[in-house]
This record gives structure tokens, C-alpha cells and sequence, in this order.
């Protein structure tokens, strides 16, 4: 458990800083510590520019930012694009409310074994993976919640 947020928290300090971000996506980058967001609910996505569910993803994802960042909910989004400035492109048109990296060798993508995209995983408030949705459709969201809220009620036990 504790290596595998060590390493986590390892391999994304590690990637590459995205430039000409908002300034406060940069002071997210500059300060990430997967650690410190023990006894939080972490929503991990990754995504690319060339991902039309991505696309379609953000908004929603954006929403649950907003909605629950005051019971536990930090949201961070992985980018996959070899090429930073599509990731740019892509942000420009479809803005990213949440915390944002980048992984264009895919090393963080390897260790949590992508088979689609998008993938997002849900992690506990001890950094433990809990669910995990890969794809993302509109008739699916309430249950993306769910597993969201209940880990959030676990964290008031």
C-alpha cells in the first residue's frame, strides 16, 4: 500500500510539467503529493486530446470537482499525449477545473494497467483502488457517482 502511493506519488512528481497552463493548474503541479491526499477520495483520470469520450468526459468531471471537493474529493487528471501541445489545444476548448499532469511515456499509465479511454480510477481515503471506469457514457454517470459518494461516506466513519 504505502509503495504503491510512494511509487505513484514518485512517478507522477516525475512528469512532465505542461506549460502555458492556467497559473493555478501550476501551482497544482508544482505542489502534488499524492500523499498528502491520504484520508481524501481521489478521482485518477487519464486522458488524451485525441479521446472523444475524454472530450465528453470533462464537464462531468468538472461538475463532480465542484460538487464534493468539500467532503473529500480531490480530482486529478493524467494526460497521455506524447505531444504537449495538443494537450494545450485540447484544454483550450475543453478547460480542466481539476488538477492536471503529464505522462507521455505512459509509465504511470503501465502501472495501472490502461485497457481503454478514458480510464479513471477511484482510490480510498488509504490510496487503495476501488473502482475503475473505463470509457465514459452519459447513461453510466450515476453510477460513476456512486462509487465516488460512497467512498466519501466511508471517510466520515
Amino acid at each position: 500500500m504505502k509503495k504503491t502511493i510512494s511509487l505513484l506519488s514518485k512517478v507522477v512528481l516525475s512528469l512532465a510539467l505542461m506549460t502555458s497552463l492556467p497559473s493555478h493548474a501550476e501551482q497544482w503541479l508544482n505542489k502534488f503529493d499524492l500523499n498528502q491526499y491520504k484520508n481524501k477520495v481521489v478521482y485518477l483520470d487519464f486522458w488524451a486530446s485525441w479521446c472523444g469520450p475524454c472530450r465528453k468526459s470533462f464537464p462531468w468531471i468538472n461538475e463532480i470537482q465542484e460538487k464534493y471537493k468539500d467532503k473529500g474529493l480531490v480530482v486529478i487528471g493524467v494526460n497521455l499525449d506524447t505531444d504537449l501541445d495538443q494537450a494545450k489545444e485540447f484544454l483550450k476548448n475543453v478547460p480542466a477545473n481539476f488538477r492536471l499532469f503529464s505522462d507521455p511515456d505512459g509509465k504511470l499509465a503501465e502501472k495501472y494497467k490502461l485497457i481503454g479511454m478514458p480510464s479513471s480510477f477511484v482510490l480510498d481515503g488509504k490510496g487503495q483502488v476501488r473502482h475503475r471506469h473505463v470509457g465514459f457514457k452519459k447513461s453510466n454517470i450515476e453510477d460513476y457517482e456512486k462509487s465516488i459518494v460512497s467512498l466519501l461516506k466511508e471517510l466520515k466513519k
